[in-house]
């Protein structure tokens, strides 16, 4: 018997899942079939991968070893497999997002970025189907957000990169409100009112809002969920309702935007992409074309440049 890339993939996800079960779900196979899979590995390989640890299985000396190599491989191989795709110049790259702010110059810079290349972009309002579709080929690469100490699973085969590891999200009301002249506002402050809420519901948002707003010592009236921006910013401008807003949102006419003391709601931008579809440099050209959208923002309001450039420890990487 010769190692292939299916009995790799196995160590792989036996070493991730930690348990053979997990694996066996994960591979779509029986834990007695995968077992029997494993002991035909081992003889291969000429010794133990796992034994059994306090937390599950865990990778012996040998079974490191191998890991390394068979991640190396298996990198390779993704590498290839996206490389001769993305040469194919009829091979359109499917790009999905979630409504954030940095779309309005991520068209731009992304033709700048893979010059010659048809792109196809679809706006989800749901995370979780964002990075379903990833998984099962609808989409090469995604673009999304998560709410304070919210984690969106990723299927198998993709990487991830962070974009903006945080931004204090800052709260939208009307020009009229009488808190619209506060340089900051506490969240408690706004009792009492109306809320937009978010477009997403499965990125941790509304949870963390709620939670927040708990903290705070109320229960905010959820009153609006408005995917139209200029709807959304009327309402606003009338003074019918406020929304937590990402700090980069452009400045609007009628309403205001302030930031919140403590930053009690933060949001996180992440980039994620199949490997079997895109390359790693090309993963890289996406990175920076999506930074730079994001940093056309940053100087739209003067509280938010100033916390920016006091926080270089968000900023995106290598751009």
């Amino acid at each position: 018997m010769q190692l292939e890339l299916r009995h790799l993939e196995a160590v792989c996800r036996i070493a991730e899942a930690g348990s053979l079960g997990r694996a066996a779900a994960r591979l779509g196979v029986s834990q007695p079939a995968l077992s029997a899979q494993l002991r035909r590995i081992e003889r291969v390989a000429g010794g133990e991968l796992f034994v059994r640890g306090r937390r599950g299985v865990e990778p012996t000396a040998l079974g490191q070893f191998v890991l390394t190599k068979a991640r190396r491989v298996l990198s390779e191989m993704d590498d290839l497999a996206a490389g001769a795709r993305a040469a194919d110049p009829g091979t359109p790259l499917r790009l999905g997002c979630i409504l954030l702010v940095l779309l309005d110059g991520l068209w731009e810079q992304i033709d700048q970025a893979v010059a010659g290349r048809e792109i196809t972009v679809d706006l989800e309002d749901s995370v979780t189907a964002l990075t379903r579709l990833l998984g099962s080929g609808r989409y090469d690469v995604i673009l999304y957000g998560e709410v304070n100490d919210h984690e969106v699973p990723l299927p198998e085969g993709v990487s991830a990169r962070t974009l903006i590891s945080r931004e204090p999200f800052c709260v939208r009301l009307s020009e009229r409100h009488p808190l619209a002249a506060a340089e900051r506002i506490e969240l408690a402050q706004l009792a009492g009112e109306s809320w937009m809420t978010l477009v997403e519901d499965d990125d941790g948002g509304p949870e963390a809002l709620v939670a927040a707003c708990a903290e705070a010592g109320f229960t905010p009236t959820l009153r609006y969920r408005i995917t139209d921006r200029k709807m959304h910013y009327d309402l606003i401008a009338a003074g019918r309702a406020v929304s937590v807003s990402q700090p980069t949102a452009p400045a609007v006419p009628g309403t205001v935007m302030r930031p919140l003391v403590g930053d009690p709601v933060t949001g996180r931008i992440r980039l994620a992409w199949n490997r079997a579809a895109v390359s790693t440099p090309q993963a890289e050209l996406l990175y920076g074309a999506a930074a730079r959208a994001y940093l056309a923002n940053v100087a739209n309001h003067p509280f938010h440049r100033a916390w920016w450039d006091a926080h270089p420890e968000v900023h995106p990487q290598g751009v």
